[in-house]
C-alpha cells in the first residue's frame, strides 16, 4: 500500500504541475489581456485546487504510514520529510484555497483573474521553493 500511494503522490505531482502553469498563464492572459472570465477558466481553476487538495490528501497519507517520518531532526533528510516538506505543501494547497475561494466571490473578471494569478502564483511558489529545498541525500 505505501509504495502504491508513494508512486501515485509521485506521478500526480506531474498533472498539478500542469495544470497549475495552465492555470497561471490563462489567469495572466485574462488579467492583462482584459478576457472575459470563460467557461474553460472556471473549469480548470477548481480543478488546479481539487489536485492540489488530492496530493495533499495522498501526501498525508504516505505521512501517517510512512517508516521514514520520524521527529530526528538532527538528519537534515528526516527533518525535511517530517517538517519542512509537509508545511510548505499545507500553505501551497491553502493559498490555492484562499485564492480559489476569494476569486468566485469576485464579480469582475479581471479581479477573479488578478486575485488567480496571484494566490495560484504564490502556491506553485512555495511548492516550487519546497522542492529546490530537498536535500541531495534523500529516501525517495
Amino acid at each position: 500500500m505505501y509504495h502504491f500511494l508513494l508512486h501515485a503522490h509521485s506521478g500526480l505531482r506531474y498533472l498539478v504541475l500542469l495544470v497549475a502553469v495552465i492555470v497561471i498563464i490563462k489567469s495572466l492572459i485574462g488579467w492583462f489581456g482584459d478576457a472575459s472570465y470563460s467557461r474553460f477558466d472556471k473549469v480548470i481553476a477548481p480543478t488546479y485546487v481539487g489536485l492540489m487538495h488530492l496530493q495533499l490528501l495522498l501526501g498525508l497519507t504516505l505521512y501517517f504510514i510512512s517508516p521514514f517520518v520520524t521527529f530526528d531532526m538532527s538528519d537534515k533528510v528526516i527533518r525535511y520529510w517530517s517538517v519542512e516538506h509537509i508545511l510548505m505543501m499545507i500553505l501551497a494547497v491553502a493559498s490555492a484555497q484562499v485564492g480559489r475561494s476569494i476569486s468566485k466571490k469576485a464579480e469582475d473578471a479581471q479581479v477573479k483573474f488578478r486575485i488567480q494569478t496571484i494566490f495560484f502564483g504564490i502556491s506553485i511558489l512555495l511548492i516550487l521553493v519546497a522542492l529546490a529545498a530537498m536535500p541531495e541525500r534523500s529516501i525517495i
